[in-house]
């Protein structure tokens, strides 16, 4: 079996080849799949993330849920808690910067800080997932952080995958903490599990 690091290389190159009208199409269906979730409709306050790396656009997306009525928010990576993300009320108008990943993130306002708890759905990227539900990050562990109260007793904001159809594997390498996720949206499907805890 390969290791964590050989998905995460050979997934992350086969979605960086990817074309643009691919990414695109894929981008739009991704909005199809996810107006079909039933927590959806109850959601007022969605996080998501801006797309890097090849990963799925999640710009129509998030325009989408603003047509929704719904309020988006965006990680920011804390300025002093290692390893922990703040989430920021995002609009068209936020203004944005580059973090050390080079990703773009709104520039720090504590006013647009939403305290995790108060969010209802925390969209999680991903560089790969299998057929049990587990997640492959790009190993910083910040949104394992994030959603260990979900994790442990089902607390908080619930947490919902995105991904292409390329990224999926039969079988990931699973590491102790690794706690698989309820759902993950592709353009084509949604995957989910039942049992979690």
């Amino acid at each position: 079996m390969l290791s964590r690091q050989q998905f995460r290389q050979q997934i992350r190159q086969t979605r960086q080849q990817l074309s643009a009208s691919f990414q695109q199409q894929a981008s739009l269906k991704l909005i199809e799949q996810f107006s079909r979730l039933p927590e959806i409709a109850s959601a007022r306050h969605i996080a998501l993330y801006l797309t890097a790396d090849g990963e799925v656009d999640t710009k129509p997306l998030i325009d989408w849920l603003w047509q929704q009525g719904k309020h988006v928010y965006l990680p920011v990576i804390h300025p002093f808690s290692k390893g922990h993300l703040l989430f920021l009320h995002y609009q068209s108008n936020t203004p944005m910067v580059l973090n050390q990943y080079r990703i773009a993130e709104p520039k720090l306002n504590q006013l647009l800080i939403r305290p995790v708890d108060q969010l209802d759905i925390i969209c999680t990227p991903l560089v790969g997932f299998d057929s049990t539900g587990h997640r492959l990050g790009m190993g910083g562990g910040y949104y394992d952080r994030t959603l260990a109260p979900w994790f442990k007793d089902h607390r908080g904001p619930k947490p919902i995958g995105l991904a292409h159809d390329c990224q999926h594997v039969e079988k990931l390498p699973i590491e102790a903490w690794d706690v698989p996720l309820p759902k993950i949206v592709t353009p084509s499907k949604i995957w989910q599990w039942e049992c979690h805890g």
